[in-house]
């Protein structure tokens, strides 16, 4: 196996990347068995426990230093795998919860938020770590690390971070027994909207309604 290029932190790179790839397969499994829907009342907690798994594996890859492929250019795996299908399941499962508001870069100035989907991002996020696991299983263990890392900061780790926060948000609704907005008729497909425009179209959904239909109605 190859050794990625660590600089200096200590510890083998092979048990590291051993270690990363673990934490990613074992989301990737995970997410595909709940996106089956056996259990449909427990995809909101499984989904929390899973992507804040993954986020942890995220914030070592992102608190390590470059790590630096062997190869300049990145050897070409084909086609990417179709996650159509897991979108699709898990965005019937999360109806009617599947939509939510989200700032993209807290730090720019003004920034609107955007209407986004648990199950859009929960897909795109599966396809970039399926991405560097093609080039784990090949051998490739320097550029499987560098690809996570990378697209970690590029991609997947501010979109997971995203649907945490929308998955626990329902979550802490549900339990603390509070009305959730639904935002009634917003979609992806709609542009950047403002405040004044995300209050106008947000109807109250009552917490039993989510409740009952998720699963978590909180004990009486």
């Amino acid at each position: 196996m190859s050794d990625a290029k660590l600089h200096a932190t200590g510890q083998n790179p092979d048990d590291f990347v051993v270690q990363i790839a673990d934490q990613i397969e074992s989301f990737l499994v995970a997410v595909t068995e709940v996106a089956k829907g056996d259990e449909p009342g427990s995809t909101v907690p499984f989904l929390l426990l899973e992507v804040s798994q993954l986020l942890l594996a995220g914030g070592r890859l992102g608190a390590h230093e470059d790590i630096v492929p062997e190869e300049r250019y990145e050897p070409d795996l084909g086609p990417e795998g179709d996650v159509d299908e897991l979108r699709e399941n898990l965005a019937r499962l999360l109806d009617p919860v599947d939509v939510y508001s989200e700032v993209f870069d807290p730090y720019e100035p003004r920034k609107a938020p955007v209407p986004a989907r648990i199950s859009d991002d929960l897909a795109d996020v599966i396809t970039d770590l399926r991405h560097g696991m093609a080039h784990y299983r090949a051998g490739r263990t320097a550029e499987a690390l560098w690809w996570w890392q990378f697209s970690y900061f590029s991609n997947w780790g501010s979109t997971a971070s995203a649907t945490l926060r929308a998955l626990h948000s329902v979550l802490a609704h549900v339990r603390l027994n509070q009305p959730l907005e639904e935002l009634d008729g917003l979609d992806t497909d709609q542009g950047v909207m403002g405040d004044e425009t995300l209050e106008f179209e947000a109807g109250q959904v009552m917490e039993q309604e989510i409740g009952e239909q998720l699963g978590l109605r909180p004990a009486n």
